[in-house]
């Protein structure tokens, strides 16, 4: 597997150090079952235990390790048969050997206290004798949608009571911790990325027309995802829709990247679904179409690919819209950390394959932020920004923005800015190492249009849907909740003054339709969200850990006539990937 076990040598080091000191004297020896117990950790944690075992999978790879699961298995389905060999270095031992193996109990929580995550029931600092030479290996346990919960936690501290695992889905995986397991035709919910694919074992859950399983509240979790991990070669590169036919067979593991998965030793063929990239409908005539894209750390570094398939996205996918809201937009040399704050080159690249792929002669408008002010990755300079086609729409410009200069509404015959573009608010604290919402004003058909394009702070932070406690924490959503309520204000403004301006907020909101972000900005009727105008099963723009969710949103203000909307899945389900958000556009009648 990858990444979740770089430092485990050092962590397991210190995790060791602070478990109770070994029992002196005569040891008994121990079955598999009693090590596990009933709970989410092992009643024995501490004690230095021997136990026996037949060898089911391998980590080779530094820190490694390998499974162990009992030929003499309890009656108890709470208990796991099996627990995790840590070795650190490749271990000697053979698939199928039946070994002895010598240590000290230890509950290993991948990404430390601090992460909000559960542990892995593990013997370390091992000493292994083989006792008996490779044969059958314990049958698999299937894993199926009967043998899954629809429930997914019980609230509170999952290792502070006896495991349901015929009520809870996180209970049932715990149950099986380190065992065999085999699914059969798993369907891919998320694209496969670093040599992990998630799928379902609950094909109809929440289920999305691609293929996918829809994120559609704090209380809907998805029960049947699980991540496969191969411990040996390359996954199957998998679209969402697509297939792991046949059998895949593995062992239980836990990480800090997605909770329960399968550490596969043999994954399923694929077979693709098919999934096609989306195109937008096609405006009625008199209609202004604004769009909003997360470019992913857009800067001049990065390939003509990148740039190309991204112009193809604007052009062919979305229609060319009159105006494009960007988020990740980086400055002119990317990650490189120093003074450089400018992003008239990454634009200029775009626009330049916008036309060759024959779309419009883009015009473009921003602010360049503070240096190192405004989050993401570091030296990046993320901002907010517009494209817009002016032989379509003409942007208002007038002088006085700047990265720490507020705009404010002025009453002008309807509300117009006091200079375009201009930043809202961008020295409250809610925009603390944050991107700053950028206002612009428009003039379309006669009709003044201000458009916000938005890039809300991340989830950092949070803990994991596969937490401890349950349900999960997230803190994150304070400085979210503070960056809404300061742009309600601004929205508010513009709302109150009489006339005819029509009113847009659009971009990567970094939170749900249902969370408190958006219920700050849309109470009241003062916005709305043009999601709702889709069929609950298509409100996503974002795949994370085979949730398809939605975060990016476009809202609008009232006032506005027939209003059309497309979320134009053309990446978050893919491998092959311009960006990991899909864009979307609204088609509007001023």
């Amino acid at each position: 597997m990858a990444s979740p076990y770089v430092a485990t040598a050092l962590l397991t080091a210190l995790t060791c150090a602070s478990c109770a000191v070994p029992t002196v004297g005569a040891r008994r020896a121990h079955t598999i079952h009693e090590i596990q117990g009933t709970g989410a950790v092992s009643p024995v944690q501490g004690t230095q235990v021997t136990v026996t075992g037949v060898v089911t999978a391998v980590r080779a790879a530094k820190p490694g390790g390998f499974w162990i699961q009992s030929a003499a298995p309890d009656a108890d389905e709470r208990t796991s048969e099996a627990v995790y060999v840590f070795t650190n270095t490749r271990p000697e031992v053979t698939s199928g050997a039946t070994v002895e193996v010598t240590g000290t109990v230890s509950e290993y929580r991948p990404g430390g206290a601090e992460s909000g995550g559960l542990s892995r029931t593990e013997i370390t600092k091992p000493t292994v004798r083989q006792t008996a030479a490779a044969g059958p290996l314990p049958a698999p346990v299937e894993v199926t949608a009967a043998a899954v919960p629809a429930a997914y936690a019980a609230d509170g501290d999952q290792e502070a009571r006896a495991l349901t695992p015929t009520r809870y889905a996180l209970d049932r995986y715990e149950s099986w911790e380190g065992m065999r397991v085999r699914l059969r035709d798993a369907p891919v919910v998320g694209p496969t990325a670093h040599r992990e694919t998630w799928v379902t074992v609950r094909p109809a859950e929440h289920r999305t027309p691609r293929g996918g399983t829809l994120y559609g509240g704090y209380d809907q979790q998805n029960a049947g995802r699980l991540k496969i991990a191969p411990l040996a070669g390359e996954a199957p590169a998998g679209n969402v829709g697509d297939v792991l036919t046949g059998e895949t067979v593995g062992v239980v593991d836990y990480d800090q990247y997605g909770g329960y998965g399968v550490a596969a030793t043999a994954v399923g063929a694929l077979r693709p679904g098919g999934l096609a990239r989306e195109t937008a409908a096609a405006p009625a005539p008199g209609q202004l179409t604004v769009a909003t894209y997360n470019v992913e750390n857009l800067d001049p570094r990065d390939p003509a690919t990148k740039f190309n398939r991204l112009a193809t996205g604007i052009v062919t996918h979305l229609r060319s819209p009159d105006i494009v809201a960007l988020e990740e937009v980086q400055d002119d040399n990317g990650a490189a950390n120093d003074a450089v704050v400018s992003a008239a080159e990454t634009y200029r690249r775009l626009i330049a394959a916008v036309t060759a792929a024959g779309g419009p002669a883009y015009a473009y408008r921003q602010i360049d932020p503070v240096d190192d002010a405004d989050g993401g990755e570091p030296g990046g300079n993320i901002r907010v920004g517009f494209l817009y086609n002016p032989a379509r729409v003409r942007h208002e410009d007038r002088a006085g923005g700047g990265p720490t200069t507020a705009v404010t509404v002025v009453a002008d015959g309807g509300a117009r800015l006091s200079h375009s573009p201009g930043r809202v608010a961008p020295t409250d604290p809610a925009w603390a190492n944050s991107r700053k919402p950028l206002a612009a004003e428009f003039t379309f058909g006669g009709r003044r249009v201000i458009v916000v394009a938005c890039h809300f702070a991340s989830k950092g932070g949070d803990q994991p849907l596969s937490a401890r406690v349950q349900p999960p924490a997230r803190p994150s959503e304070q400085q979210r909740g503070a960056q809404a309520a300061t742009l309600r204000r601004f929205v508010d403004s513009v709302l109150a003054v009489p006339g005819d301006t029509r009113l847009a907020v659009v971009g990567d909101l970094n939170d749900f339709a249902f969370s408190p972000t958006l219920a700050t900005l849309t109470a009241g009727g003062a916005l709305r969200n043009l999601a709702d105008t889709l069929p609950a099963a298509e409100r996503y723009t974002y795949v994370y850990q085979g949730n398809s969710q939605a975060l990016d949103h476009t809202l609008i203000g009232a006032g506005w006539g027939a209003a059309a909307y497309d979320i134009v899945h053309l990446n978050a389900e893919f491998v092959d990937q311009a960006s990991d958000h899909d864009p979307q556009v609204a088609r509007l009648t001023p």
